[in-house]
């Protein structure tokens, strides 16, 4: 008595079982190739911690909000200035606490430009004492630091 499968029926399936093979092993290479030089151009890019900057201001309104964020961008003080719409302050102003519905920017710099950028928006800003916060950037994407740093120069 002989137990087992035909030597067709094994020779279909290793074929198969080839066939499949070469066709996933090829789909895996191109995957992991990609990451592979992904990950590789991510490690070859140096970057200084706090070379950049990202700098919050607070505006009144969606038309101040633009108008500081095309000047802070066109006087190269920023590369990209983000507006988030619809937030809301509380906050003390001459002994009361206040809550107001406000715009944020996020301007994203080098941290050189900072003071520049400060005095902007304190020059341009329609409040009596206009928010300008910065935080150091620590890590990112490098070729986005790197885009930063082109766009704002020196």
């Amino acid at each position: 008595m002989r137990i087992g499968l035909p030597a067709e029926t094994l020779q279909g399936v290793s074929m198969k079982s080839l066939v499949l093979t070469v066709l996933v092993s090829g789909l895996m290479f191109q995957l992991l190739r990609t990451v592979g030089l992904r990950a590789f151009s991510m490690a070859s890019e140096t970057y200084t911690s706090g070379t950049h900057s990202t700098a919050f201001v607070t505006c009144p309104n969606d038309t101040v909000a633009r108008d500081l964020a095309r000047g802070i961008v066109e006087k190269k003080l920023a590369a990209c200035v983000n507006i988030i719409p619809a937030i809301k302050s509380v906050y003390e102003w001459q002994g009361k606490i206040e809550e107001d519905s406000e715009v944020l920017l996020m301007i994203k710099t080098r941290s050189t430009k900072v003071p520049a950028l400060a005095e902007y928006v304190r020059s341009n800003h329609p409040y009596e004492v206009a928010e300008v916060i910065s935080l150091p950037i620590d890590q990112g994407n490098p070729p986005y630091l790197k885009w930063i740093g082109d766009m704002v120069p020196e």
